[in-house]
């Protein structure tokens, strides 16, 4: 099961992925230094919160992704999210947005250059049972635009 799915819409998995470093580069842009700070709500993390989650999260799909190519039945090692966030305090926007961009673009060639065929392959998650190489892709894509829709949504408050 893909929790991102719904995300996706008709949206082309591919084409999200290519252009997510670009609108989020616009987005930090837009929101500036206070609007990197400003929350949802409470509870919520800030823009500079999600940045940094988005590039934690891009450092495990690249694990990710090489590893369903490289093992047979390959198992997804899942991670924290909460733990991990623990850290985004002393962490800079900016950095994250540079790190989320350049490890993007390493993936985006490796998912260029996947052979159909290797889509197919078999993954298990631990949490969400059997998916394929085409899951972590379209999971990524429907990720992004989860976030991406929280920034815009401040982005606009911040007008």
């Amino acid at each position: 099961m893909n929790p991102y799915a719904s995300q996706l819409g008709g949206a082309d998995p591919h084409k999200t992925i290519f252009e997510t470093p670009e609108q989020l580069a616009q987005l930090v842009q837009r929101l500036g230094p206070d609007g990197l700070q400003r929350a949802l709500g409470p509870g919520k993390w800030t823009p500079r919160e999600i940045l940094c989650h988005l590039a934690d999260t891009e450092i495990a799909f690249a694990f990710r992704l090489r590893q369903a190519l490289a093992e047979p039945h390959h198992t997804i090692q899942p991670f924290d999210q909460d733990a991990w966030a623990r850290n985004y305090a002393q962490l800079d926007a900016r950095e994250a947005l540079e790190a989320f961009s350049s490890l993007r673009r390493w993936n985006i060639g490796l998912i260029a250059r996947t052979p159909r065929e290797a889509y197919a392959k078999e993954v298990t998650h631990p949490e969400r049972g059997t998916m394929t190489f085409q899951t972590l892709v379209e999971t990524m894509a429907g990720h992004d635009l989860n976030h991406l829709r929280q920034l815009e949504s401040l982005a606009a408050q911040t007008v």
